[in-house]
């Protein structure tokens, strides 16, 4: 028979017991390998095969909370309740007659736990190895019966699934198989076996049954369960075969059927006996030290107290010595103390005089400072805002020369080109002359405002500091200026476009190319002036800024010198 791994199924039950219940799975594919390693609560299986492998047992502090993890335990308290709510098992109501038990609290726990297996499944109810399989655990988790109910349920699941293939016989597959394991490992004790009519009933099915609790002391079967929980359902086989082999020397000394199986209960006997000499022996031992150890530490104690007492009184008459010595010392400190804080008093009170005498030397001198470095800004602007004005003047009255010596030569130039129209027609020639005056007188009127304006302006920037303002000023009286001067030359274009064909008319043909050259000279002259005027508008427009940017340049190296001459007495000072 094998032992198959993956899925189990459970045993045959009721439709109506269903009930939900964990079990363990192998799954041997590399797919789900990492997941089965992975417990509940964080834990790690071939971790916890490596810490058995080391230690070959789990903490006992820790057992039953690695246990519930291997075994992937619901706990499910609804499922639980509803199989203890179904009462006590007609197959267990006499349960304390076939197994007497002297607590009563463990048989009634026994009994709740074989009667809620019984009705989830059935077969439960007709198996006579179940209470005996039962039972260690019934007696490790008496506090806890859901977790007792489902670690039995789990186990029976997994470990003895193959159980009831050949029920209500034993299961032949499974010993069959343990005869094999045997047959391989040795030959000689299945062969004894054999010779005597020994089958794997007798020395492997018992064991299965009570699962080694009639045979292993209780940490003995702890440590066994530790290992068998931890590894594949196969090893509970193995560990059948492993305890036959260990036995073995008895076993081959025994001839009759019943010598097999009072050598099973004597080396159980034995087991049990030898454990409890030894726990006895062990006891009396730890006894005996503890009353060795117990006298010692009252004898230590002793020492100490008189010790303790001596040092006491040693203490005591140190303390007063030292007492006197302290309260002595303690009167001088004061005395010294008080001298020191008057001393100290007085000397913050020197310190805080020149501190403000100090301070207000440098307030004088700060403030000497600041005025000194007041005036020599204002001085070194007002240099040099007198600088710029004479600048500024100097270069307003030169373009006012310049505008006023063009205006004068364009009004002269257009005085003689006027005469010598003048000749063509005399009747024109004096409206044309009169228009000429006319726009003369506009024209000085014109500069008589303007060089107003200037003058104006020049009294205005004697008080105004405020440079940029001025430019604008002037700037704008150019420019106003300058549109008077194209609007009186527009004007008398005009009038000459409406003379000048008149003239052409009038005049012989001899007389037509003279006039015509002098018309071109006039127009020539026109462009001119007008080409030189755009060419000063734009020429003081691009100064302007210039002018302005210089201006500033100046001021602050003019500030940067003053300050630095205020710095260099100082450092000769420091």
């Amino acid at each position: 028979m094998k032992v198959t791994s993956g899925r189990v199924q459970r045993p045959a039950k009721s439709r109506e017991n269903k009930i939900q219940t964990r079990i363990l799975k192998q799954d041997l594919t590399g797919n789900f390998e990492n997941k089965e390693n992975e417990l509940s609560d964080g834990l790690n299986k071939k971790r916890l095969q490596i810490l058995l492998k080391g230690y070959g047992e789990y903490p006992t502090k820790y057992r039953m909370f690695i246990w519930r993890s291997l075994l992937q335990l619901p706990e499910n308290h609804t499922a639980f309740s509803n199989l203890l709510d179904k009462g006590i098992h007609v197959a267990f109501l006499n349960l304390e007659k076939t197994y007497p038990i002297k607590s009563r609290k463990l048989l009634r726990v026994l009994q709740r736990t074989l009667s809620a297996l019984a009705h989830w499944s059935t077969i439960f109810s007709d198996t006579p190895y179940l209470p005996l399989l039962a039972f260690p655990f019934v007696k490790l988790f008496q506090n806890n019966q859901l977790i007792c109910f489902e670690v039995v349920a789990t186990l029976i699941i997994n470990w003895c699934q193959h159980w009831f293939e050949y029920f209500p016989n034993p299961p032949i597959n499974v010993l069959s198989m343990i005869e094999n394991v045997l047959a391989f490992h040795d030959k000689e004790l299945l062969q004894h076996f054999i010779d005597h009519d020994i089958t794997s009933q007798l020395y492997a099915w018992p064991l299965l049954e009570t699962v080694f609790s009639e045979v292993l002391t209780r940490e003995e079967w702890l440590k066994l369960f530790d290992n068998i929980f931890s590894n594949h359902p196969s090893f509970l086989l193995m560990t059948v075969v492993a305890y036959n082999i260990c036995s073995r020397a008895p076993l081959l000394n025994c001839d009759l059927k019943d010598d097999f199986e009072t050598v099973e209960d004597m080396q159980a006997e034995v087991d049990q006996q030898r454990v409890e000499d030894e726990a006895w022996y062990e006891k009396q031992e730890q006894l005996r030290k503890a009353e060795e150890t117990r006298r010692e530490m009252l004898l230590q104690e002793e020492e100490k107290m008189i010790q303790q007492r001596e040092r006491l009184a040693a203490v005591k008459r140190e303390l007063k010595v030292k007492e006197m010595h302290l309260q002595e010392a303690a009167r001088r400190r004061l005395l010294q103390l008080q001298q020191e804080q008057r001393e100290m008093e007085l000397r913050r009170l020197d310190d805080e005089i020149e501190r403000k005498i100090h301070m207000r030397d440098r307030e004088i001198a700060a403030t000497a400072k600041d005025l000194e470095m007041r005036h020599l800004e204002l001085e070194s602007q007002k240099r040099l805002y007198e600088k710029n004005l004479t600048r500024n003047q100097e270069a307003v009255a030169k373009e006012m020369r310049e505008d006023a010596d063009a205006c004068r030569r364009k009004a002269d130039l257009e005085e003689h080109m006027f005469h010598r129209l003048i000749g063509m027609d005399q009747t024109q020639n004096q409206k044309t002359q009169k228009l000429i005056e006319e726009n003369l007188a506009k024209a000085e009127q014109a500069c008589l405002n303007t060089d107003w304006h200037i003058q104006a302006l020049h009294k205005q920037r004697c008080h105004d500091l405020h440079r940029n303002e001025c430019y604008q000023e002037m700037a704008k009286l150019l420019r106003k200026n300058r549109r008077k001067e194209i609007e009186i030359l527009n004007a008398m274009r005009e009038r000459e476009a409406e003379k000048v064909p008149r003239c052409y008319t009038e005049r012989v043909a001899s007389s037509c190319l003279p006039r015509n050259s002098e018309l071109n000279g006039i127009s020539a002259v026109e462009s001119s002036t007008q080409s030189s005027l755009n060419q000063r508008k734009a020429y003081w427009d691009s100064m302007e800024p210039d002018l302005m940017a210089r201006v500033r340049n100046l001021r602050q190296r003019l500030a940067t010198q003053a300050r630095n001459r205020c710095q260099t007495p100082h450092l000769l000072a420091t």
